[in-house]
């Protein structure tokens, strides 16, 4: 019997991609273009009403790299050869065997916006926050409540990689210094409230072996009336560390630019003060015994260097009164129906991207990529290679690949209508992208300087708003 997904006479290769952030896009980009003598047809999908996953819903609004980040995967999905199909909750909406019926192949590109674990005692007192928690908060998120906790004056970040630096710096910079980038109205109204006086993030391992970037560090220094305090205690290099900023320049300009800092001792008098500490393990988030059940401070162990850039305990413990404890140690893949997972790595077992089943078998047309394929490490430019390989062997699968018994685009969007889902549309998204602009655009603030502020975008935030304006209801 001839297989008509693999019948390029017949008709195109029908390909469903589940996430819409950079992952996704770039996975359907590659896939365009691919050298093929056969026409593709793809479906992007998400569970929210608008694209771009974490760019929109994960990453600091006040980073000038994500315009440019925006901007590229806008271009991807307004050429019009890939359709986006948005407020679709896979799992709930539509089954893998749904997809089954209209796909020859699958590609899960969900991403990953749990938080990593921190096992601690004391980790589930209140006041106790996942990083991943606030970055979807301040990011407008339609998901998570629109109020967030903050009435704590000093507060800890734990983790050295650039969540951990976005979450301090949005916990201490002043409001009103964001509302040039496009935090929602009860972001700004919940910043505004907060009296954060100190904010201290802490990292188990020396200044050269910390996991932001250079840019993310950098950015510390331009809040306005925040001070930026440093310990000479915990600027301990050893072998490991001096051949690390040998042999890395990422390393070194990080390290150069830290001891700078260090020296200048950058003490203005600023209403408030960003800590940065090194050699400090998490040992026990605890509270007061006069108020039970609330987080009043956090222990740590000082370690020390080891010789190779690790750590080993010192037996010293260090106690900062805090009110409140950020965990930014990493992000972690959520598990998927009738999908394996690896609760381990908090990813889907996969070998290139090709899914495997629980004997390592390849799961016959279905693919990952991004993040829930490799675990949330690597820039942008690692995403690109994933759906790179990802793709590859998507094509070199194509001949074999479990024919859709629906393959008419139009089927999918009639069974989602039937079931009453109110999916979106790339023109959906561009309405509510003109919409979100004219707020910011009738967004009135008295700014020192010229008298008064227009915000370029305020990001709606309620679910049922953002699909009701995306669908011209």
């Amino acid at each position: 019997m001839t297989n008509p997904a693999a019948d390029s006479a017949q008709r195109p290769l029908r390909v469903a991609i589940i996430g819409a952030g950079p992952a996704g896009v770039y996975a359907a980009d590659i896939l365009t273009k691919a050298d093929r003598d056969f026409e593709v047809s793809i479906d992007l999908f998400d569970q929210y009403p608008a694209p771009y996953g974490l760019i929109r819903y994960g990453v600091a609004p006040d980073h000038p790299r994500i315009k440019g980040i925006v901007n590229a995967l806008h271009k991807v999905l307004d050429r019009g050869d890939i359709r986006f199909l948005g407020n679709v909750n896979y799992g709930r909406d539509l089954t893998l065997a749904d997809f089954r019926h209209f796909y020859d192949a699958i590609i899960f590109a969900t991403g990953a916006i749990k938080d990593a674990p921190l096992n601690v005692p004391g980790v589930g007192l209140e006041g106790s926050f996942g990083g991943a928690e606030f970055v979807s908060w301040y990011d407008g998120h339609p998901d998570v409540p629109r109020e967030w906790p903050l009435d704590a004056k000093e507060v800890a970040v734990i983790g050295n990689g650039n969540v951990a630096l976005d979450v301090a710096r949005i916990l201490s910079k002043h409001a009103d210094d964001l509302l040039t980038t496009e935090i929602p109205t009860n972001v700004y109204e919940g910043l505004k409230k907060s009296p954060v006086t100190d904010v201290h993030i802490f990292g188990r391992r020396g200044p050269a072996q910390v996991k932001f970037t250079p840019l993310e560090l950098r950015e510390l220094s331009h809040s306005r009336d925040v001070d930026i305090v440093l310990y000479p205690e915990d600027f301990e290099f050893d072998e490991g560390s001096d051949e690390q900023i040998r042999t890395n320049n990422q390393t070194k300009t990080m390290v150069n630019t830290l001891t700078n800092w260090l020296v200048e001792e950058q003490d203005t008098g600023a209403s408030r003060r960003l800590h940065l500490h090194f050699l400090h393990s998490p040992v026990e988030i605890y509270d007061d015994p006069s108020n039970p059940g609330k987080v009043a401070g956090m222990k740590f162990e000082r370690t020390e260097l080891d010789g190779t850039g690790n750590v080993r305990g010192t037996g010293e413990i260090v106690d900062y009164p805090v009110q409140a404890v950020y965990r930014a140690i990493g992000y972690f893949g959520s598990e998927l129906p009738e999908v394996g997972y690896d609760a381990q790595r908090g990813v889907i077992p996969n070998e290139g991207g090709r899914v495997i089943n629980e004997d390592g078998a390849p799961v016959p047309g279905i693919y990952t990529t991004g993040w829930i394929k490799r675990g949330p490490v690597g820039l942008i430019g690692h995403t690109k290679g994933d759906a790179l390989e990802t793709i590859g062997f998507l094509l070199e699968d194509r001949l074999n690949l479990p024919a859709a018994t629906h393959p008419d685009p139009s089927s999918i969007t009639d069974l989602l209508e039937e079931r009453g889902v109110k999916y979106t549309t790339w023109e959906g998204w561009l309405k509510l992208d003109a919409y979100e602009r004219s707020l910011g655009a009738s967004y009135i603030h008295p700014d020192p300087l010229t008298g008064e502020l227009v915000r370029e975008r305020v990001k709606v935030v309620d679910r049922e708003e953002m699909t009701r304006i995306s669908r011209g209801e």
